[in-house]
């Protein structure tokens, strides 16, 4: 048997450290009689690097990067520049998990928003805006508490039909809330007639967007805007447009993820009365987790008596439990806790439970303490009814106030809340933050700023938002 030089000089260095004589006169080393292949280094690497290393491709080019992204454009222009560049960066190199993590969710919401994308005739890439906007998940409150997964404010909430009280929070409801983004960015889109701009606008308003194209001489695009956009806004667009390359290209940045996160199998049960999760998932052999992630609008873990949340989801094997025995496990799960709950309910601010929607507009010497002892609520409540930080209102300003359901007030006549974009029909627009005279005059055909300024009386073009101007 023959052995390599190599080999023979690792066994003579070992000897050698135990202090014994590696070579005794009868031993004769035989030279090899062909050439002693090379190490592999491979091989070396992976016996002394650390094992959690793995291998993250790093040398596409931008010309592959643009080429790629021009694969995957459909409907929204998918545009390469060094911007979208770094974001991309950013998901498949700096933070990889994080890209991870969205690969795991998408199968959970990623049918649903598809759905809805359907329904309402739009891009089926804008299902990657929630990604954006909250990492799919349903619960996510940003610190300018916006919530859910598409980070609904409670102000454009509402308008949607997406309410909140002590008990609920429809913006945390995935079906709702996609219903409301899908009418939302339909709108956005009719009225700058461009997707990239359409979305820079579900980021920070209209009204920004608007100022921003003022600013820009009029552009057209949004890279065009761009230098005028806040800083949160200019990274938006890039971003969207990242995490879509990065999701649909992940193999061939060794990032696929085969794991998936999917819900618990469920059936719907109907619910009239006041309802204990916690004792419902112990009578019906589930947890408490499963019930919460199958109904993340829920926020108290109990549902209050003739709720707007009527249908809730159970697991499977819950509800073949439950109608076991229906009349027991019910009537348990609607007594624990009952009277502390409700308690807590009636005492805390800005709750809406049980309370119809006006919308009051301040008039001149109007204080927050007396449009308050007015409609039977606290200050406290409008204040967070309408997210005020202070307690400075102005005239002309519209505040929503949640009144007793059946009280009459000297606002009713303020019950039906303006439109917040002009229809095609309509005679008088509210005024937005961020509009013109001459972005209003634009609206309507044969409108000027002179004949805006003479139907309404004013004096200057300063305009106010929420101020009612008549437009023909």
């Amino acid at each position: 048997m023959k052995f390599s030089v190599a080999v023979v000089s690792f066994v003579f260095l070992a000897l050698k450290a135990f202090g014994q004589d590696p070579l005794p006169d009868s031993i004769a080393i035989e030279e090899p009689e062909q050439e002693v292949l090379p190490v592999d280094s491979s091989l070396i690497y992976s016996l002394f690097l650390p094992t959690d290393l793995e291998y993250i491709p790093g040398d596409d080019t931008p010309e592959l990067l643009a080429d790629r992204l021009g694969c995957l454009q459909k409907t929204i222009p998918l545009t390469y520049n060094t911007t979208v560049h770094g974001f991309i960066d950013f998901f498949t190199v700096r933070n990889r998990e994080y890209t991870r993590t969205m690969q795991r969710k998408t199968d959970i919401y990623f049918p649903l928003f598809e759905k809805y994308l359907e329904k309402h005739h739009l891009p089926d890439e804008l299902k990657y805006l929630s990604i954006i906007e909250s990492g799919l998940n349903p619960r996510a409150i940003s610190r300018a508490r916006a919530v859910g997964l598409w980070q609904f404010m409670s102000g454009t909430g509402r308008y949607f039909g997406l309410h909140t009280d002590y008990y609920i929070d429809d913006r945390m409801d995935p079906d709702k809330a996609t219903e409301a983004a899908c009418q939302y960015l339909t709108q956005l889109h009719r009225i700058f007639g461009n997707w990239e701009l359409a979305l820079a606008a579900y980021n920070s308003g209209p009204g920004t967007v608007r100022k921003a194209i003022r600013r820009s001489g009029y552009k057209k695009s949004f890279w065009e805007v761009y230098p005028h956009l806040p800083r949160e806004t200019r990274a938006y667009v890039p971003q969207f447009i990242a995490i879509i390359y990065a999701l649909n290209y992940a193999e061939q940045h060794n990032l696929a993820e085969d794991a998936r996160e999917v819900l618990p199998p469920y059936d719907t049960l109907h619910v009239k009365t006041y309802l204990h999760f916690e004792t419902l998932a112990k009578l019906t052999g589930t947890c408490l987790e499963d019930l919460q992630k199958l109904n993340p609008a829920v926020l108290r873990n109990v549902l209050p008596d003739n709720s707007r949340y009527p249908v809730l989801k159970i697991p499977v094997h819950s509800k073949e439990i439950l109608n076991g025995n229906r009349m027991v496990i019910l009537d348990s799960a609607s007594r624990v806790g009952r009277k502390e709950t409700e308690m807590l309910a009636k005492n805390s601010y800005g709750d809406t439970y049980g309370r119809e929607m006006i919308t009051y507009k301040v008039q001149s010497g109007d204080v927050l303490g007396l449009i308050a002892e007015r409609h039977g609520v606290g200050v406290q409540d409008l204040k967070t009814w309408n997210n005020l930080r202070t307690n400075t209102i102005y005239p002309g300003q519209r505040l929503v106030v949640w009144v007793k359901s059946g009280r009459t007030t000297v606002a009713k006549s303020n019950s039906t809340a303006d439109p917040v974009f002009l229809s095609p029909d309509a005679k008088t627009y509210i005024v937005q933050p961020g509009d013109t005279l001459w972005d209003i005059s634009k609206k309507v055909p044969g409108l000027t700023i002179e004949k805006i300024k003479s139907l309404n009386n004013l004096k200057s073009n300063t305009l106010q938002p929420g101020q009612k101007l008549i437009v023909g």
